[in-house]
């Protein structure tokens, strides 16, 4: 059996990007082949401007629009506990990517491999998560699309020997 994983998704505010990549990759991990693999899943930002509140309501329509209607977050702000706590950290751009990995500075020894999620993109190169909360509805699709991606060949590269 292979060993569980934790994994967090984060981006500047906390209620766009990270938390469709956590809604999907948590509405994929709660089902065969995935399910029992995944220890913790969960999502922050960067930035401490939205604390408390839940998800941006586009990011929930688009969520609930592709089946996945039992998310539920409250936005937090990164801590320095996350990088003991997550085996992995995806952030979704590279503004935030550096953010991260300046924290991690700080933390020594810490287990949480901090990387781009786009390096999952199956593309062969990585791509960015653009950040949809100016933009229209398509700025959200577009975005799920990307974590859907991304969290499959993710998984897949994880877990190669599950079917």
């Amino acid at each position: 059996m292979a060993e569980k994983i934790s994994v967090l998704f984060v981006c500047l505010g906390n209620i766009c990007r990270s938390t469709m990549a956590e809604g999907v990759f948590q509405a994929m991990a709660k089902k065969e082949p995935y399910k029992d693999l995944v220890a913790d899943i969960d999502s922050c930002g960067t930035g401490g401007y939205h604390i408390g509140e839940g998800p941006d309501d586009r990011t929930m329509s688009t969520l609930e629009s592709h089946g996945i209607t039992d998310y539920v977050h409250a936005a937090r702000k990164v801590n320095a506990s996350d990088f003991d706590k997550f085996d992995y950290i995806f952030a979704m751009d590279r503004a935030n990517l550096s953010d991260l990995q300046r924290i991690q500075q700080r933390k020594s020894n810490s287990k949480a491999k901090v990387m781009l999620f786009g390096e999952y993109s199956g593309t062969g190169k990585a791509e960015v998560i653009s950040d949809p909360y100016y933009g229209g509805q398509q700025g959200f699709e577009k975005a799920y699309e990307q974590a859907t991606r991304f969290s499959t060949n993710f998984l897949k590269e994880v877990f190669p020997d599950v079917n």
